[in-house]
């Protein structure tokens, strides 16, 4: 069995077909030749788009010379309006600024301190999707819960069912949907007094979600300054000075912050568990394989989490077919000469871990699902050159040993407990939204394990 790909586009469309193809979705309005192809080149009257799967050329833009290809503004154009100045977005001083901050919340030895919470959030996500058993599930709504919790109980150490908690997780599901990743400002250079053709609903939500997030992030700095902070991610950010300049952030600053981890922290791992679920039902033997393991090895230590090797390869496996983010955006600060091309200052530089990932040149057997290519030498050769579901270099995702931990006990708790199987429904098809998600969901029959 071959995972769910979305079709490609035919090769030739015109600009304003392909601008309304990728609103709906970013993987179908690109064509099959990216796949095998080192690079390609795409013109629009407004600007230069060069897509890179190059290896070599990876390595210069993310870990070479980062400095050189900043963000492109065009990704902020459609994500400002809910995440505002926050790490992902800012480049230059601000965004180094921002990391020196953020990132000691996340090194190895802080992730052992949020193992707990973690645990309490998946074996609450074990119960609820235990209490479904003999039920079609649509698993996504489920991981989107579970990841939610793990998120506020790490970030705020408040459990899913907390009233702001609640608020903020039913106003970003409303979000999720109507934001696509690029929109029309993305492709036209607007002054900045010009309305961005945000949609309303999304407009709404943001708005909503932040002050909600608002609430939260003042109430947290009172309990800092009486002394009464629980000592979870959101203090240990807020009570970290820049070791150059002194400072902590801001409280209108911490808000465009939270509103960064809320989304890489709850909705790119909820996509990569669903995804993973799924691929367990397509794949029982697999699914066999994590629940003896889980077995085995599970239980409220943080060490147990090394030990659980093939959940560990199930879901690499998983960000290798379906990366929850399937592209990211860079721009060229000055002349470059890539594959024979000239690149004017300007171009945007697209990097596509969905391509890469799935490149016939770069892997064996690439839209297969083989947990174990990660044990082989020519697997591990692969991936060296071409995986990057959390970017790479100096902009990797701060969070990515939190969001590995994540999804390996995650999916470790719950196959314990249940078994999921495929229903009698279409295949899922894979959408990028803000991330990689289903067209209309997936569902999964949910059993009870004897």
């Amino acid at each position: 069995m071959i995972p769910p790909k979305p079709a490609a586009r035919p090769e030739r469309v015109s600009l304003w077909r392909y601008m309304r193809l990728f609103r709906q979705d970013i993987l179908s309005a690109q064509p099959a030749r990216l796949y095998s192809a080192w690079m390609a080149e795409f013109r629009t009257p407004f600007f230069r788009s060069y897509l890179v799967n190059d290896p070599a050329l990876v390595d210069l833009v993310l870990k070479e010379r980062p400095d050189d290809f900043p963000k492109s503004g065009r990704v902020s154009e459609g994500l400002s309006p809910l995440l505002g100045e926050s790490v992902f977005l800012t480049n230059g001083a601000t965004w180094k600024r921002q990391r020196r901050i953020i990132d000691p919340a996340f090194d190895g030895g802080r992730l052992r301190e949020t193992f707990p919470a973690m645990w309490d959030a998946a074996e609450a996500a074990a119960a609820r999707l235990a209490a479904r058993a003999g039920d079609t599930v649509e698993i996504e709504a489920e991981t989107s819960h579970a990841a939610a919790d793990v998120i506020f109980r790490t970030l705020f150490s408040i459990p899913i069912e907390d009233r702001i908690a609640t608020r903020v997780f039913r106003e970003f599901r409303a979000y999720q949907r109507s934001q696509p990743i690029l929109n029309a400002a993305a492709f036209l250079r607007l002054p900045r007094w010009v309305p961005r053709g945000h949609r309303g609903g999304t407009r709404r939500a943001a708005r909503a979600i932040r002050a909600l997030l608002a609430e939260l992030t003042a109430g947290r700095m009172q309990a800092i300054a009486a002394g009464e902070a629980p000592d979870d991610l959101a203090t240990k950010i807020m009570t970290t000075c820049d070791p150059e300049t002194g400072e902590t952030f801001t409280e209108a600053e911490m808000v465009d912050q939270v509103a960064i981890f809320f989304l890489a922290g709850h909705e790119t791992s909820a996509s990569a568990l669903a995804w993973a679920l799924y691929l367990m039902a397509a794949f029982p033997d697999w699914q066999d394989k994590v629940a003896e393991e889980a077995r085995a090895h599970l239980a409220p230590d943080f060490a147990c989490v090394s030990r659980l090797r093939v959940a560990r390869d199930v879901f690499r496996e998983t960000l290798r077919l379906y990366p929850p983010v399937p592209m990211m955006v860079r721009e060229a600060t000055r002349p470059e000469h890539f594959r024979g091309r000239d690149v004017a200052p300007g171009a945007q530089i697209v990097l596509s871990p969905w391509h890469q990932h799935r490149h016939t040149r770069l892997w064996d057997d690439p839209d297969g699902f083989d947990p174990a290519r990660w044990e082989t030498e020519e697997g591990r050769a692969s991936a060296r050159v071409a995986y990057m579901p959390f970017s790479a270099g100096s902009r990797v995702c701060t969070g990515a040993g939190f969001a590995m931990m994540e999804g390996v006990l995650l999916l470790s708790r719950l196959l314990r407990d249940v078994r999921v199987e495929l229903a009698d429904r279409p295949p899922p098809v894979p959408v990028a939204h803000l991330t990689v998600r289903a067209r209309d969901g997936i569902w999964l029959r949910v059993r009870r394990r004897d």
